[in-house]
């Protein structure tokens, strides 16, 4: 059992309105975990490349058939138990997360509190946030503002196939708070 939790404010950067989550996450919550509890909340679907990065620093995963990692010494790979605590210590501090280097979704994580372990909490918790995650794929930041542009407008030459991409039930401003929460009760962490 942890003996602290922190309250994290995770925002995605260049959103405008901003779009963000506020979670409880264990103290001692592994770096790979993070990882998970972040793709769950902005509702991305891991098919890309991530990392942390602290103070020009990069913690991402060991890939064994990617030579030019090995030659860059600002890398540090993710042990099994490095935990966020490593790289988080105190309020107010922030760490950063990216997102598919192609689209380059960067976040950065907050920490906005540290606080007592409720026994009678499951974490990770998600307290509130605003606005839906971005669709995969969609350019980054500016890709997605292209696309918000474009679901304005139904005139628009790429209106039915944007609309069609992404679903008749996509909304930019709904957040399902309640949806990630049960995601994460299924969510086991080490």
């Amino acid at each position: 059992m942890p003996d602290t939790i922190y309250q994290v404010k995770i925002i995605l950067k260049g959103s405008k309105p901003e779009i963000w989550r506020r979670i409880l996450v264990p103290a001692d919550v592994r770096l790979s975990d993070m990882h998970k509890i972040i793709q769950i909340a902005f509702g991305w679907e891991d098919d890309h490349l991530h990392q942390f990065i602290k103070n020009n620093r990069f913690y991402t995963v060991h890939y064994p058939n990617d030579p030019t990692w090995y030659e860059m010494d600002n890398i540090d790979y993710i042990r099994e138990k490095m935990l966020l605590a490593d790289l988080l210590k105190s309020v107010k501090e922030v760490l950063e997360y990216e997102y598919d280097f192609g689209d380059g979704w960067m976040h950065v994580i907050l920490l906005e509190k540290k606080l007592p372990v409720d026994p009678d909490v499951k974490y990770p918790l998600c307290l509130d946030g605003k606005r839906s995650g971005p669709p995969e794929d969609c350019g980054g930041i500016w890709g997605y503002a292209d696309l918000l542009e474009i679901l304005k407008n139904p005139k628009h030459d790429e209106y039915e196939s944007y609309k069609e991409w992404v679903g008749k039930r996509f909304d930019p401003e709904s957040f399902n708070l309640d949806k990630v929460n049960r995601m994460f009760q299924k969510l086991k962490l080490h």
